[in-house]
């Protein structure tokens, strides 16, 4: 079980019995799936990566569900995309699309969703700080190994250029509004409990 300092979202509003603990993470990682796939689908065209509201539904889960489940929804997002169920921005899928353009963002989402997680675990998303620090982090990662594989496809000017620029702006609101979201859940506990 979890202390009560170190618990998440998920598990402070909905605590694992011992024996439904299989179904609710089960629940929790198909929503969680669900909610990624649907982020994708709202976009605004640019290339070669369209912007979508994607990084911002994987640091709200991810700091909603810890380490264990944010990964497991990811991963679940990422292999149905593998798989070819149109769960990405664009209207294709497979092995193919992961390799394109948006390959080291999709990988970026798993390792952010894995370190927002782990710091979510420790308590950091229960400080304003530590939590927009975490998210501006897991941003950082997505972008990181968005660029490193952008580039090796276009270079390293044009895909900085194409891949990271034009999103400057709305990362760092998509971070603002994913900590504001997550601060306004834990207060919206904290107040619950005071009644």
């Amino acid at each position: 079980m979890t202390d009560a300092l170190d618990a998440t979202l998920v598990s402070t509003l909905w605590p694992a019995r011992r024996s439904a603990w299989l179904a609710r993470d089960g629940a929790l990682v198909l929503s969680g799936a669900l909610v990624l796939a649907l982020s994708a689908k709202v976009q605004v065209p640019f290339y070669p990566v369209p912007m979508t509201l994607q990084s911002l539904a994987i640091l709200v889960l991810a700091a909603a569900y810890g380490a264990r489940l944010g990964a497991a929804a990811v991963a679940l997002y990422l292999v149905e995309g593998l798989l070819g169920a149109p769960v990405f921005a664009g209207a294709v899928a497979g092995p193919l699309y992961m390799a394109g353009p948006t390959g080291g963002y999709l990988a970026g989402f798993l390792a952010a969703a894995a370190l927002i997680g782990f710091l979510a675990d420790r308590g950091w998303d229960r400080s304003l700080p530590r939590l927009l620090a975490a998210m501006t982090i897991g941003h950082a990662v997505i972008f990181a190994l968005g660029f490193a594989w952008l580039a090796t496809l276009v270079g390293p000017d044009k895909a900085f250029t194409l891949g990271v620029a034009p999103f400057a702006l709305a990362t760092i609101v998509k971070t603002l509004l994913a900590t504001a979201l997550v601060t306004a859940a834990w207060g919206a506990i904290t107040q619950l409990r005071n009644v």
